[in-house]
């Protein structure tokens, strides 16, 4: 989710078209119009004048909205996981376990919608006659920037969508130039499905180009905007948004840590293993990838590594330009470590495709040993390579290693090993690593992200935009509303989500005591999980 993906984006370029490559090959498969700035003004408008009306359907009928949008992604499988790999490279089993959990996420965004806690509705006497009625309302129309590393997951559909729809708001999408294709054709099956379901057609939209980008970015119906990809393009968003005040949402991504304790070293093959399995997965284009790695010194962990890296093969990064930053990346990287001699590079190994990778976009993963002095403020290597590389630090001192991770920039996630509940050394790390990260994992790799109730997926900046929100789980929909207030309100000004009856079914407070719908609350809860 770190993928320079808003390169045009920082360069201005408007080439009237997207074109669409192929990673393997390297050829062109056509390409996409942009959206004329008159057209974009009018779908500006249109989501606007219908915002009010999305606002004010039930929870429950936004649900069925999310589903039927699931059930389209699975009836049309097949054929979107041929045109994803067309234009990712990422390969058809990983295209097809990524859209399949789309759809499941966006099942449950449904259900965390149809629950209604994230409108944390209330009412209270407040002295005398008095009284005050507090709830979330949703802010309105939002842009929503997706990523190149997940087009399904985080693009034209997935996590920013289906919680930004089921939080009440009309969402309006930029086609990534990396897939523009398969982005086009995710927004047909998505507005089809809305139509379906009944939703006003204004709920939903796509724009395809550069110029259409900024237009969202600079319009007064915008309320607020969700990002995933580089910092460099995510803080562009951010600072052009601040002219109005409107809130970015960016999910950036820097080095990910993962501590080793002396007990957990004993386990060097597995967790070697382990650590090239997950910073190689999607040919390390993850914002979750593992970036660095701290061990114990003596404990045989790089050198495992090493042993590991040549079964990783050489894959496509998505796009000819990553490709070039991340040799680019590893040159810096060899520089700032000195590290030239331990330098390992894996042997291109079978890639059960009938044909190679093109030679624009083909990389080897890589692995550097390098010093804990070496991770200093400014060093290049506390600044995320995005592609199949990591680091290695062999640590004398538990300590002094714990020190270096408060140098590192915050991210998204950590993870620690250790030698189970009686480690001496595991609370410690990870009473240090919250203060760093949104997420610890603990006997885990970072790389996996559920989406459930208690996810956080987002990190102190740089990692992202906003350390109080998170882009996946419940949690998200809390992005694209806000509190308001009404004292001593008449039945009239009140939302369905505070009258008497409850209508919607959903668990409020009243006079600060936590009530709950019906008896099969709980059930409902359950049935909600991914």
């Amino acid at each position: 989710m770190n993928a320079p993906g808003v390169t045009a984006f920082a360069a201005g370029v408007n080439l009237g078209y997207d074109p669409s490559y192929d990673p393997h090959t390297g050829g062109r498969r056509g390409g996409v119009a942009h959206t004329t700035p008159e057209r974009v003004g009018e779908i500006l408008r249109r989501a606007r004048d219908v915002a009010s009306r999305i606002a004010g359907t039930s929870p429950a009928t936004r649900q069925g909205w999310l589903t039927m949008i699931a059930e389209s992604l699975r009836t049309h499988a097949d054929e979107l996981v041929q045109l994803a790999g067309e234009e990712t490279g990422l390969g058809a089993d990983r295209l097809r376990a990524e859209l399949a959990k789309c759809a499941t996420s966006t099942i449950f965004y449904g259900a965390v919608t149809a629950e209604g806690s994230y409108l944390d509705a209330s009412t209270e006497g407040i002295g005398g006659n008095s009284t005050l009625a507090r709830w979330n309302t949703p802010i309105g129309p939002v842009a929503v920037f997706g990523a190149s590393n997940f087009p399904f997951g985080f693009g034209v559909i997935g996590h920013d969508v289906a919680s930004a729809l089921g939080a009440g708001c009309p969402v309006i999408v930029k086609a990534h130039p990396a897939h523009p294709r398969l982005s086009v054709r995710l927004a047909e099956l998505v507005a089809d499905a809305l139509a379906a379901a009944g939703a006003p057609d204004e709920s939903y939209a796509l724009v395809v180009g550069f110029d259409a980008g900024l237009q969202l970015v600079d319009a007064a119906e915008v309320a607020a905007i969700a990002f995933t990809g580089s910092q460099g393009g995510g803080m562009a968003l951010v600072e052009r948004a601040a002219a109005r005040g409107v809130p970015v949402f960016a999910e950036m991504g820097t080095v990910n840590p993962v501590f080793v304790t002396t007990a957990a070293a004993v386990d060097s093959a597995e967790i070697a293993a382990g650590f090239v399995g997950s910073f190689t997965l999607g040919a390390g284009q993850f914002c979750t990838k593992p970036g660095l790695l701290f061990a114990p010194a003596g404990a045989g962990i790089f050198d495992a590594v090493l042993a590991q890296l040549p079964q990783a093969p050489r894959a496509p990064l998505l796009t000819a330009g990553i490709a070039r930053g991340y040799r680019a990346g590893l040159a810096g990287l060899a520089e700032a470590a000195d590290a030239s001699a331990e330098a390992a590079t894996a042997t291109a190994t079978a890639t059960g495709t009938a044909t190679e990778p093109a030679d624009d976009y083909a990389v080897d993963p890589q692995v550097f040993l390098v010093r804990l002095e070496d991770l200093h403020p400014g060093s290049r290597l506390l600044a995320e390579c995005f592609g199949p590389v990591a680091l290695v630090c062999e640590y004398e001192n538990a300590g002094q290693a714990l020190d270096a991770l408060t140098r590192l920039q915050p991210s998204l996630v950590a993870s620690v090993f250790t030698g189970g509940p009686a480690d001496p050394e595991s609370a410690e790390i990870v009473r240090r690593l919250l203060g760093q990260v949104g997420r610890v994992a603990v006997n885990a790799w970072p790389t996996g992200v559920a989406t459930s109730w208690s996810m956080q997926h987002g990190g102190p900046w740089p990692a992202t935009s906003r350390s109080d929100a998170t882009s996946v789980g419940a949690g998200a929909l809390g992005r694209f509303v806000r509190a308001v207030a009404v004292q001593n309100a008449e039945p009239a000004h009140l939302p369905a989500a505070l009258h008497p009856d409850n209508p919607w079914r959903i668990p409020r407070r009243i006079d600060g005591r936590l009530t709950l719908p019906t008896p099969d609350f709980r059930l409902n809860l359950t049935k909600a999980k991914p």
